[in-house]
């Protein structure tokens, strides 16, 4: 790996303020975008604008068929079907997505916990308890390790019969643990809730396989993997989307 070809890459790195060049490292807030990135975004917009899904022209079936490869492309890169794969703006977004759909759809009920761990982003947080203020579940969570890893034996005793989702980082981005989403799937799938995991901070940086971590719903940020500010992702299992969605997954 050669990082100074690499920076070719990222005109804003060809940027000096005070008179000094950059050095970035907020990935984990969102990346720098490469100019391959910037040419697509520009190639879009110079060549085929049109509505995607809406329109008979020319345009708007170039536009179409290229939005529809993208879902094989991302599909294929989790490892998932393309009909899995709903965009949205952010990872932020999708795991909304799922709150608004499991709760329009009464899935939860007055007494049911949402399992949930004390390293989590206030994305996969704040949803959660909308849904407790609501009334409709009780939040649970799991206590960190002295190293900040999670406590499995607490998550093995949090879960219960009432448990009807776990939502789970795979990735800390403030402590930097990388959890056993695999394992932690297995056990809420043992108890029959839904797990959900916010993938924000582990798709942009190593191998992540849906049909091995065996998620319900799995959500990340294009704009944390050098794709543009404003995309994003929600994988939803097939039949799980097909028996608790509607409205607010059908138009990602």
């Amino acid at each position: 790996m050669n990082p100074t070809q690499i920076r070719l890459d990222f005109p804003l790195l060809q940027r000096e303020i005070e008179g000094k060049p950059i050095t970035y490292l907020d990935s984990a807030a969102t990346s720098l975008k490469p100019v391959q990135v910037i040419d697509a975004v520009s190639r879009y917009y110079s060549e085929t604008t049109a509505n995607v899904h809406r329109g008979i022209h020319k345009l708007s079936e170039q536009a179409s068929e290229e939005f529809e490869k993208s879902h094989e492309v991302i599909g294929k890169f989790i490892n998932a079907k393309k009909e899995e794969v709903f965009y949205t703006k952010n990872a932020t977004e999708s795991i909304n997505a799922v709150m608004y759909s499991l709760l329009t759809n009464d899935f939860f009920q007055s007494g049911d916990e949402i399992v949930l761990s004390k390293m989590e982003h206030h994305a996969n947080l704040v949803p959660w308890q909308f849904v407790e203020k609501k009334g409709k579940a009780k939040l649970v969570f799991v206590d960190l390790k002295e190293d900040f890893t999670l406590n499995m034996d607490d998550l093995q005793e949090k879960i219960s019969s009432k448990t009807k989702l776990v939502a789970m980082a795979h990735t800390s981005n403030t402590v930097a643990s990388i959890n056993d989403v695999q394992k932690i799937g297995k056990i809420a799938h043992d108890y029959n809730a839904l797990f959900l995991v916010d993938a924000a901070q582990s798709v942009p940086h190593f191998k992540v396989d849906v049909k091995k971590i065996k998620p319900d719903f799995l959500d990340f940020s294009g704009h944390k993997m050098l794709g543009p500010t404003g995309t994003g992702v929600l994988y939803a299992q097939k039949n799980d989307w097909k028996k608790w969605s509607h409205s607010c997954m059908a138009a990602a």
